[in-house]
């Protein structure tokens, strides 16, 4: 299996993982679906654990450049980017294939701290915190580091609540908590 395979593997289980969850989904499951047998499926992951890993890294690169290409799209100015986060939120919240944050759904099936799919999880918190936090910085936040955690937790409560009720109306609740909260850190 060529490297355009594995990453063929890889942007495949993606799909399935984040349709079905990680647990629920075996090994027979991803050879039928993805077509790729047994034998070549662990000639690149050692384990399901690997493969989880792999994918998980992959919706991390495409989520984060999705999530701060459309935030520049959309705005130039640092404090209005921080508004418009939950404009693209709302673009995400509907999109046909929605079904939540996978790195939530995967601290969830794995909540030790020691293992290195939660890891995984929260570094890619780690890095949107660090996105929001410098545009609240650069927006002028007396507290960029406060400003950025709080819109944080809208964030991600809103991707639970767009998950579990559906889409509509949550992104643009969110954004009016978020537009207050912007406002009242940024003169």
């Amino acid at each position: 299996m060529s490297i355009s395979k594995r990453d063929e593997l890889v942007q495949k289980a993606l799909k399935i993982f984040y349709r079905d969850g990680f647990h629920a989904t075996g090994m027979d499951t991803l050879v039928k679906e993805t077509g790729i047998s047994k034998t070549s499926m662990y000639k690149h992951f050692r384990t399901k654990e690997d493969l989880i890993l792999a994918t998980l890294r992959l919706r991390d690169e495409l989520f984060r450049n999705y999530f701060i290409r459309r935030v520049e799209e959309l705005a130039s100015d640092p404090k209005e980017q921080l508004h418009v986060m939950f404009d693209v939120l709302k673009e995400w919240f509907e999109q046909k294939d929605f079904r939540g944050c996978m790195f939530v759904k995967a601290s969830g099936e794995y909540p030790d701290h020691d293992t290195a799919i939660l890891n995984t999880a929260a570094e890619h918190k780690k890095l949107l915190l660090q996105f929001v936090t410098d545009l609240a910085r650069k927006a002028g936040a007396r507290d960029p580091e406060l400003l950025a955690r709080q819109l944080m937790i809208l964030k991600e409560g809103a991707a639970v609540l767009a998950h579990i009720k559906g889409p509509d109306g949550i992104a643009d609740d969110a954004r009016m908590a978020g537009d207050d909260l912007i406002n009242s850190h940024c003169a």
